[in-house]
């Protein structure tokens, strides 16, 4: 097998390509705090928030903030009458369903660091068994469940974005469905998850996502109106999902304001103040 020259690995590692993960400064801490209480106090409840701070941590490739955000969660579990395990299952959901809009290299980074950061106990209590493999009996289910959640989040729009998408390349719209809305951002009927993150809290995860990448405007409006329609169309309260406090208040122009403000409040606290790092650009002094 070939090796890298030194010259290759250290371009690979020069310091203006950000090859690393962005440490958590010191205001993400005190901006999750208040993150947390301005939740409680607008009655918006701990998988919301959790889901929210997660997906934002992930996109901004900052493990540290994500195992901040357990850390806040386990202090509040006399409210919320939640095991630390359950709030890990929950952070390890959203970075799982954050690869649809982040694309998988930072959730197999930043999932790998916050599990390493976790206690023996807690690491120790989280599912080992995959639910989502595919197979001759579950693959028509799934396909159909994926192109319900699609027409859900799109409704109105639904058909004619799958035509425009097409446009763009055949198998667009085709990896979209059964590569993501299909196999990740549904949930399969038959499993027994601790923490599922059903049709609300994935609209969140889009939402914290995509507003924290910035440059994809269009995509968080769709996004926005997605969870809008969860509430609209009653698929927030269908068969199998679960009530998830504050999401009707969330779905509203209020809730929509605050949702993205503090998206930008945690963005600004873990970028140290100069922004995103999904795609800032390569500056390197010339």
């Amino acid at each position: 097998m070939s090796k890298l020259s030194d010259a290759v690995k250290a371009l690979i590692n020069v310091g203006h390509a950000k090859p690393g993960y962005t440490r958590a400064g010191a205001q993400v801490k005190s901006t999750l705090e208040r993150l947390a209480s301005d939740a409680s106090d607008k009655k918006v409840g701990l998988p919301a928030w959790v889901t929210v701070s997660t997906a934002v941590s992930a996109t901004m490739n900052c493990p540290e903030a994500m195992t901040q955000v357990l850390d806040l969660a386990n202090t509040r579990n006399s409210q919320s009458q939640r095991t630390p395990a359950q709030n890990a299952e929950l952070i390890r959901e959203v970075g799982l369903k954050c690869i649809s809009f982040n694309g998988i290299p930072r959730t197999i980074n930043t999932l790998g660091a916050f599990f390493r950061s976790l206690p023996p106990d807690v690491a120790s209590s989280l599912a080992t068994t995959p639910t989502r493999n595919l197979t001759p009996e579950n693959l028509e289910i799934r396909k159909r469940d994926g192109l319900a959640l699609w027409d859900s989040v799109y409704l109105g729009f639904e058909r004619k974005l799958l035509d425009k998408l097409a446009q763009s390349h055949p198998d667009l719209p085709v990896h979209i469905i059964n590569g993501h809305y299909s196999n990740l951002l549904s949930n399969p009927r038959d499993a027994q998850k601790q923490e599922p993150v059903g049709r609300v809290l994935t609209s969140l995860v889009a939402i914290a996502c995509l507003r924290a990448q910035t440059g994809v405007g269009p995509q968080v409006v769709s996004h926005v109106f997605g969870l809008r329609k969860a509430y609209e169309q009653g698929d927030a309260h269908a068969e199998g999902e679960q009530p998830v406090e504050g999401g009707e208040w969330l779905a509203g122009d209020d809730g929509n304001l605050w949702l993205l403000e503090n998206v930008d409040k945690l963005v600004y606290a873990i970028g140290g103040g100069e922004g995103t790092t999904f795609a800032p650009g390569i500056r390197p002094k010339l």
